[in-house]
């Protein structure tokens, strides 16, 4: 498997790219043909789609950067890693985590994002 960290900073670089070639180019690095990424607002299947999906993020919240938060932690082809968003004024606007997994190949098939802190525990609870 080619090194994590380098694929999700392609990942993560395709997300701040505002050249269509380039977000192309570096998804071709990161992401599955096919793979699918959710997050609370969308549901994208495949490398195409997920170029659209950025491009109108990039035009819903221009100059918006997003960062890593944390480390990626991996194993068994599934990994996670904290992220924060951060506005032009540099003002953190969301935090969240993505969930994801990677292809035989290396490539990322596959993100569940979610936005905030989990909810609290509504009591005690014990496993």
């Amino acid at each position: 498997m080619t090194d994590v960290l380098e694929i999700i900073r392609a990942y993560g670089a395709a997300w701040l790219e505002a050249d269509e070639a380039e977000r192309r180019r570096l998804l071709q690095i990161s992401w599955s043909e096919d793979g699918a990424y959710e997050d609370p607002t969308a549901s994208v299947v495949g490398r195409e789609a997920l170029i659209r999906h950025i491009a109108d993020f990039q035009m819903r919240l221009p100059r918006t950067t997003i960062v890593l938060a944390s480390g990626v932690d991996h194993h068994h082809g599934k990994f996670h890693f904290l992220w924060k968003m951060v506005g032009p004024d540099g003002q953190v606007s969301a935090e969240g985590r993505d969930f994801g997994e990677f292809d035989r190949d290396g490539r990322i098939c596959r993100i569940a994002g979610f936005f905030g802190s989990p909810p609290p525990l509504p009591g005690a609870l014990v496993f």
